[in-house]
């Protein structure tokens, strides 16, 4: 992949990022989709330059990798590597997930835990960006297997996390079982019960509306951005990626909005139901027997599946006016753009992380499609993250119609802010410039505040 750009001063700081670590692919992209939409804020912020905001912004303040032995059903010792990326503190504790999949590296942790940094400043939440996981794969794995990984894990990462220091959350592979795991491990080891991890139970400190959150928030963004152009859900064929945690409430609350979710996908292929997807159906397979989507069709005879090696690739020739990749990094290539613009879609909104490539996104812009950026778009999460942290802080409990209520609220100034801040460095409509400049923006003034650290 080519990562050049134009400006001179950009270009020379994204060749070293490249230089410094060569092998770190995921990274380098998550930094060149950043430096290279952001050059409208340089000449009316000099300080940026002059204090050397983006230098230090793109690298980690501590990146943390250790070793997790643990023992499995069989008496035999297994072990895997452990990380945590705390990327920047500027405006709050570290906050970001932990992924548990066996392709989680460096680079994938460093891209996740830079597009946490501007996604959390986006929400208005005093909250730094960061990310951690493990190659660790639960898949397949007994319940006493995940306790003892997650205990193992806990061991070495509670040194580092704390509620006013760092709040890790789940994130692809953990789930409320790994959480609570997790949790128990560090309350014993620091005798303390504090909300030093989202996305726990209901019973011990959790939120309401948190599983649904991402979801949620994905397609109030997205009406937002229709009712700027007086529309609405209402009519629209909807295509989602995926049929996890993210994929499931999207597609639950794009039906409440009056959408038609026609299509969901995992690793193995895709469903098409022409009807409408029935998600008491995908809920009972995904939630319940953690099946995979193929088994949709036993239940819907009229569904259609289609086996698909690369996942979910062939779903975007489904004809849409709505596509919410919600899978994985870079599930959206420039051949799935070209699909869907020739099919009519009109919003590209992103429920995952990084789903669409550089070369898709530049496409989707040029053909006149809204591109909805995921550190804007699918902020949703980390938001109600930071509202359970919120409730832990005050031992409070919110019912759901409260916090879905504040959940719709920031999605909505989400929106405005990007939106706004497009339109001010003259790039209207451009919402992956608009979410990347007023992220920087109120990083960028924390740091300088705070002095050369």
């Amino acid at each position: 992949m080519n990562y050049t750009i134009k400006n001179e001063y950009l270009n020379g700081l994204m060749q070293n990022v490249i230089a410094k670590d060569p092998d770190q692919p995921e990274f380098h992209q998550a930094v060149y989709e950043f430096l290279s939409s952001i050059e409208p804020v340089l000449a009316i912020r000099p300080d940026i330059v002059e204090k050397k905001v983006l230098e230090r912004v793109v690298e980690p303040e501590r990146q943390i990798m250790f070793r997790v032995p643990w023992v499995d059903d069989k008496g035999e010792i297994q072990i895997n590597r452990g990380y945590r990326i705390q990327f920047n503190s500027a405006i709050g504790p570290y906050k970001g997930g932990i992924r548990l999949h066996p392709s989680v590296n460096l680079s994938i942790l460093k891209f996740l835990g830079f597009e946490q940094i501007f996604k959390n400043s986006l929400t208005t939440l005093p909250m730094g960006g960061a990310k951690g996981g493990s190659d660790f794969d639960p898949k397949g794995k007994s319940d006493n297997e995940v306790q003892a990984f997650c205990q193992s894990f806990m061991r070495e990462l509670f040194r580092h996390i704390g509620p006013d220091t760092d709040v890790p959350a789940g994130d692809i592979g953990t789930g409320a079982r790994e959480i609570g795991f997790m949790f128990g491990q560090y309350k014993k080891l620091a005798n303390e019960f504090t909300g030093v991890l989202t996305g726990k139970g209901l019973a011990w400190g959790g939120s309401l509306t948190r599983t649904e959150a991402t979801g949620y928030g994905l397609c109030y963004f997205v009406d937002c951005l229709l009712k700027k152009h007086n529309d609405s859900f209402e009519g629209k064929t909807v295509v989602v990626s995926g049929s996890g945690n993210v994929a499931i409430y999207a597609t639950q609350k794009a039906t409440q909005l009056g959408g038609k979710v026609v299509a969901l996908s995992d690793s193995n292929g895709y469903i098409y139901d022409e009807n409408g997807i029935n998600l008491d159906v995908v809920k009972e397979i995904k939630e319940v027997r953690r099946g995979r989507i193929k088994e949709y069709v036993d239940a819907v005879p009229t569904a259609k599946y289609t086996e698909d090696v690369n996942g979910s690739k062939g779903i975007w020739t489904i004809p849409c006016d709505i596509a919410l990749p919600c899978a994985t990094q870079n599930e959206l290539n420039l051949d799935s753009a070209k699909a869907l613009v020739a099919n009519g879609v009109k919003i590209v909104a992103e429920g995952a992380n990084m789903p669409t490539t550089p070369d898709a996104t530049s496409y989707f812009q040029e053909n006149k499609v809204y591109f909805c950026p995921g550190k804007a778009a699918n902020a949703g999460g980390v938001a109600t993250s930071g509202l359970e942290m919120a409730q832990n802080s005050a031992r409070l409990s919110w019912s759901f119609e409260e916090v879905d209520a504040k959940l719709k609220g920031i999605m909505a100034n989400i929106f405005e802010n990007v939106d706004s801040t497009a339109t001010k460095v003259g790039m209207e409509d451009n919402y992956v410039a608009g979410a990347n400049i007023a992220g920087l923006l109120k990083v960028a003034d924390a740091m300088i505040a705070q002095g050369c650290i």
